[in-house]
């Protein structure tokens, strides 16, 4: 098991929370089964960013992303280097530290404008 460590977040675990992810699940997965009710409009297929996370550390520990989830995540609000869809973004054997970001753009429900 691999121990993630989530910052606190205002709405969806005000005091922050630690928790051990088994290896090959992904980040979305894991916080979903602790009862971080992170949303994923997109029932986690890739296709829009409301799973936008930040990993403040480990974030070289994980796969690269690929094109589609890159161009999504040029959509995502409060982007950064660090920035990942939990979607997508499997645990591997290091410990993350991982910040969801207080807003989320969610293309679903708000129309995709373009």
């Amino acid at each position: 098991m691999t121990q993630i460590i989530v910052l606190p977040h205002v709405e969806l675990c005000p005091d922050g929370a630690v928790l051990d992810a088994p290896a090959g699940e992904t980040i979305c997965d894991s916080l979903l089964a602790s009862g971080i009710e992170i949303e994923h409009a997109c029932e986690k297929s890739c296709a829009c960013t409301t799973c936008h996370v930040i990993v403040r550390e480990g974030f070289e520990s994980l796969e690269e992303a690929d094109d589609t989830e890159e161009d999504l995540l040029d959509k995502a609000w409060g982007l950064e280097p660090q920035s990942r869809l939990s979607c997508q973004a499997r645990v591997g054997s290091t410990p993350l530290v991982v910040e969801i970001p207080r807003y989320t753009i969610n293309m679903a429900r708000e129309g995709k404008h373009g």
